[in-house]
């Protein structure tokens, strides 16, 4: 499947943001941890849900879809805690079934991660720190085994403020006995969101969102109603569209406070950012001004959001940078951003955009999911007829990208094959 779109026009309207999906991988790896059902509402319809949940189902977990965006979750007739799967090894928060099954049975399976390919995602200080949960842990092949007697609460230093790792502990240690303490823990807000959805369900969780998390360990978790919250990076997404098209565009349903990182680096490159109590509105300018940023976990500028950075640097005047701190693969797209005509380099984990270029229709291939939202920006923005390919990755983290997008006055559809992205080539030229 392709993305096809002819640029040119200035999005303007109003959107609504989904839930998060990165909250919401591990907010399902926690409904499963209780024998009572749990609902989860607000939850966003991608691929990597979709798959989470078949991966679900075949182990055992019951899984009753009530509508599009709720999903009741029954973890009580789980009849394996092997999950090594096709559906699994498609996924990176796969390994969220490492915390929850090794809480609930003191014993996992899980195939080793997929997910994007934008650089070294190791899981070691997961597993030093279910080690010092009490649990030993092998990896044979492609597959991570976890064993425990029982689960007891530690004291865990983080060697880097891992999300993943953060949400993973949490899971196991929120069944373990007595209390744990996690150090130098991430801070994101899908780790606050992970926490208040485990104390929903009877978990004792304190400081998520600070650097120190304090668990109690309880003896079980009960069912649960939770609703997840906005993505904070499809609503930066968007942000972007709106600075990039010279637009106008009212984003609904978010925290703003969660966007304070990116509205800062809108504002300094000149566009209008207004807070709306849950909405916040982004007017673009007929000309940008570059910036320089680094990416640091929050609440610094996210990764998630470079690539659709990296976008609005090659239109605006002058020249910006972007610091990579958290994946080293994750510039990519700046070599495919090259064939519309932009100016850019990659020096190790330092971009550098020389600006005020006029973008240009081209064929391109998304190679990952926010390098792959970040191309459909510049396709928008760019001159004539653009086609981006490998659109399965941009499908995996954002609901109806295309839908919302035209919405805004994009001219933008999906082509299924080669004979519908002529026709559409041919329509839209």
């Amino acid at each position: 499947m392709q993305y096809v779109m002819k640029g040119g026009n200035p999005l303007v309207g109003e959107v609504t943001i989904s839930g998060a999906k990165n909250a919401a991988l591990g907010i399902l790896a926690a409904a499963i941890m209780a024998d009572e059902t749990v609902t989860v509402e607000n939850l966003p319809d991608v691929k990597d849900v979709s798959v989470l949940l078949s991966a679900f189902e075949e182990i055992g977990v019951l899984v009753n879809h009530k509508d599009r965006h709720t999903v009741q979750i029954n973890g009580a007739n789980i009849f394996s805690a092997c999950a090594d799967s096709s559906y699994i090894r498609q996924l990176r928060a796969s390994y969220y079934l490492l915390g929850a099954l090794l809480g609930k049975y003191h014993h996992a399976e899980v195939a080793m991660p997929g997910g994007c390919n934008i650089g070294n995602r190791p899981i070691d200080q997961h597993l030093k720190g279910f080690r010092m949960l009490g649990a030993t842990t092998t990896v044979e092949g492609s597959k991570v085994i976890l064993d425990a007697k029982e689960l007891r609460g530690a004291h865990i230093y983080l060697d880097m403020a891992s999300v993943g790792a953060t949400i993973n502990l949490m899971l196991a240690a929120s069944l373990a006995t007595g209390n744990t303490i996690i150090e130098n823990a991430a801070k994101e807000p899908h780790i606050v969101d992970v926490a208040n959805m485990l104390n929903s369900m009877g978990a004792k969780i304190k400081g998520a969102g600070r650097d120190m998390i304090r668990i109690t360990g309880v003896e079980s978790l009960h069912g649960s109603e939770y609703t997840i919250i906005p993505d904070q990076i499809e609503a930066g997404t968007f942000m972007m569209a709106a600075a990039v098209t010279k637009g106008d565009i009212l984003v609904r349903n978010i925290i703003p406070q969660h966007m304070d990182a990116i509205s800062a680096k809108l504002v300094e490159m000149g566009c209008e950012v207004v807070e709306l109590g849950d909405s916040i509105r982004v007017v673009g300018r007929p000309s940008l001004t570059s910036c320089n940023i680094k990416t640091l976990p929050y609440p610094g500028f996210p990764t998630d959001m470079q690539p659709q950075m990296g976008v609005a640097l090659c239109l605006a005047d002058g020249v910006g940078t972007i610091t990579e701190s958290i994946f080293e693969n994750r510039f990519k797209y700046v070599d495919e951003l090259a064939k519309m005509g932009a100016e850019a380099e990659v020096k190790g984990t330092i971009a550098i955009f020389k600006g005020g270029k006029t973008l240009k229709g081209a064929d391109l291939v998304a190679p990952d999911l926010r390098a792959g939202a970040a191309l459909v920006l510049a396709g928008l923005a760019a001159e004539g007829i653009t086609a981006i390919d490998n659109v399965g990755y941009i499908l995996r983290g954002y609901e109806d990208f295309d839908e919302k997008l035209r919405s805004l006055g994009a001219e933008i559809r999906l082509a299924e094959d080669e004979d519908s992205l002529q026709k559409l080539k041919l329509k839209m030229g």
